[in-house]
């Protein structure tokens, strides 16, 4: 790298958001030997999105209000790089920023939390769940159409502990979130994919640069997956054609076995009543080819 360098993460400053932040520092000090510890140092920010919990999210804006603070620092050049959790993120990004590298995706499933049963087909009739996902939310009912589902925001020590009060008598988090954090609790229970497919970019953790710096794209080159960059540019896409907000139900998992990708969509109304799917393969080095297909596809079926 030349001359050295005060690198400075942007982050969120939820446990996990800092867990994520800490493993792209980490990752960075494996793959640069000469930097040392105190060359990168964490920024912690507040965001719009972790002030206001008290509402849902497409209520207030969306999914830019994780990142408007983060990317401003970005362009005064306040920090170096910003982390973040994919699914929190636009399909657009403002102009003169992108997403420069992803780390290898963990596990993309969503977890059902819940001490009195392990899964959401043996809960009493009636029970209620506590989410804040539209997406969450419609698959639960295509499932149980007889529970009731509450709105129900912040991070996820904050949700464990309504879980336990009996504010709720169950609720979701992401496998990803959980492994990150070293969760272990006998409530927690993985959702295989065919039941409850995951958001897009579910479990990536990306990394986000000013466009025009070369230094810091050379820097963060050897922590990129390649695999998980295309399954997620291929998810993004079908998610951007969907306009994908978080006033959707929207799924999607894009998977690599060998040289071909298979990508799932899902598209249902938010009291799951329309239940839209459709899944297509092709070549991997395509992935915003079949994000394309997908997406189309499910704009056309969910429009009749």
């Amino acid at each position: 790298m030349g001359q050295k360098i005060k690198i400075k993460i942007g982050t969120r400053g939820s446990k996990l958001a800092l867990a994520q932040a800490h493993e792209v520092r980490r990752e960075i000090l494996k793959a640069h030997e000469h930097l040392e510890d105190d060359d990168i140092e964490i920024i912690v920010m507040s965001t719009k999105g972790d002030r206001i919990v008290d509402r849902p999210l497409s209520e207030i804006g969306g999914k830019g209000l994780f990142t408007e603070e983060i990317e401003e620092a970005l362009f005064q050049n306040k920090i170096t790089l910003a982390v973040h959790s994919l699914k929190d993120m636009p399909t657009l990004l403002p102009e003169g920023l992108e997403l420069a590298c992803y780390l290898k995706r963990e596990d993309v499933r969503d977890a059902f939390i819940c001490a009195a049963a392990p899964n959401i087909m043996d809960l009493p009739a009636g029970s209620v769940i506590g989410t804040a996902s539209l997406r969450r939310a419609a698959q639960t009912m295509t499932l149980r159409p007889d529970l009731k589902i509450i709105s129900f925001r912040g991070n996820v020590q904050s949700r464990l502990k309504k879980l336990s009060d009996g504010v709720v008598g169950a609720t979701y988090l992401a496998v990803a979130g959980l492994n990150r954090l070293g969760l272990k609790d006998e409530r927690i229970h993985p959702i295989e994919i065919d039941q409850m497919l995951p958001a897009v970019a579910q479990g990536a953790i990306a990394i986000e640069i000013a466009s025009d710096n070369d230094a810091v794209r050379s820097l963060i080159a050897p922590l990129n997956h390649q695999d998980t960059e295309y399954c997620v540019r291929a998810e993004r896409k079908m998610l951007h054609i969907l306009d994908g907000s978080c006033r959707t139900p929207i799924a999607g998992l894009a998977q690599i076995s060998a040289n071909e990708m298979t990508l799932k969509g899902r598209i249902l109304s938010e009291d799951g009543t329309e239940d839209h799917s459709f899944c297509v393969a092709g070549d991997k080095d395509k992935p915003e080819e079949l994000g394309q297909k997908v997406g189309m596809a499910l704009k056309k079926m969910s429009q009749k």
